[in-house]
């Protein structure tokens, strides 16, 4: 569940006032997500998603994001849009927290990725990549290699709880990493948490891209390696190369890919599985009995990891 916040009717009603939506007709918590609560609300002109912004986002953060998703939308990407208020303001406060309105994008995610969905996303994440090359802020990754070893320092001496000899493989995995990590290939704008959640069809067709509360400034190939783990490997945590194939060659008709990325692709995609295999694992051994959010096991990504350490090069993808 993902209402940290609740909001009093009065306060909603005060809150949607100071925007032209008319008067709210509905409101309903959205239990998926983790970062922030959301609500879907109705009003006499339509639907929208009502954010309050938890601690976890950084309040400093929130005009880049909202920028970012009027940019993109404003360059043809099905992406939310930002509700200016009557005074043209987009951000403002509810309940103590940073909050904002944004539009609502008809579609779900896909509960069974087939091949037709992430060809629809390697187009999608391309085109994206494109839109932002223009976009005047800038955001550095908060979760890159730089950010990996405190992470892994915090979990370290309870990772055995998880799996035995984990805190051996982590710590030989970011040395490899540290020590190799490229520099100076194409970046830009990425999303960087591209999960199949954060992305909606209606049917095969892509109808929209959501939740860009970890946008960054990184390599355009570390977004498409995240995007690779997340949507390429079945639930047995075998990989599929036929999807993998059918993401990657979409992508590179809208934009082509550099030697240097194909060649920094397996490495890239490791460090993107130890990044969140690092992440899991902190939450999941330091989320309270009892939550309201579950925590992901963090060894599904530990499988995807060893998967690319033994990758030879980018054929392994489907890629010639």
């Amino acid at each position: 569940m993902a209402v940290y916040t609740e909001v009093g009717d009065e306060e909603l009603e005060a809150f949607v006032a100071e925007y032209d939506l008319g008067p709210v007709l509905s409101c309903k918590g959205i239990a998926e997500g983790v970062e922030n609560t959301n609500y879907l609300i109705h009003t006499s002109t339509g639907s929208y998603i009502l954010t309050l912004y938890e601690k976890r986002v950084a309040e400093a953060d929130l005009p880049f994001f909202l920028g970012l998703i009027e940019h993109l939308a404003d360059n043809g990407i099905l992406c939310p849009t930002p509700v200016h208020g009557k005074d043209g303001k987009a951000l403002r406060r509810l309940c103590g927290r940073p909050a904002a309105i944004v539009t609502f994008l008809d579609g779900m995610w896909p509960r069974r990725i087939r091949t037709e969905h992430c060809a629809g996303l390697g187009t999608a994440l391309a085109r994206l990549h494109v839109a932002g090359q223009d976009f005047a802020m800038t955001r550095p990754n908060a979760l890159t290699v730089d950010s990996w070893r405190p992470l892994l320092e915090a979990s370290i001496p309870r990772a055995g709880e998880v799996q035995q000899g984990l805190s051996e493989i982590l710590e030989k995995e970011l040395g490899y990493l540290e020590e190799n990590w490229p520099a100076g290939l194409p970046s830009g704008i990425c999303h960087a948490d591209l999960f199949p959640d954060n992305v909606f069809f209606i049917g095969d067709k892509l109808s929209g891209l959501i939740d860009f509360y970890f946008a960054c400034n990184d390599f355009f190939a570390y977004d498409l390696a995240i995007c690779l783990n997340a949507w390429c490997f079945e639930r047995d945590r075998s990989f599929n190369v036929t999807k993998a194939r059918a993401m990657l060659s979409s992508y590179r008709q809208v934009r082509p890919f550099s030697d240097a990325e194909l060649v920094a692709l397996p490495l890239l995609a490791r460090g993107c599985a130890l990044r969140f295999l690092l992440t899991r694992l902190y939450d999941w051994l330091n989320t309270p009995t009892g939550a309201l959010v579950k925590p992901k096991d963090p060894l599904e990504y530990l499988t995807i990891l060893q998967f690319h350490q033994a990758v030879a090069g980018p054929g392994a993808y489907g890629l010639e």
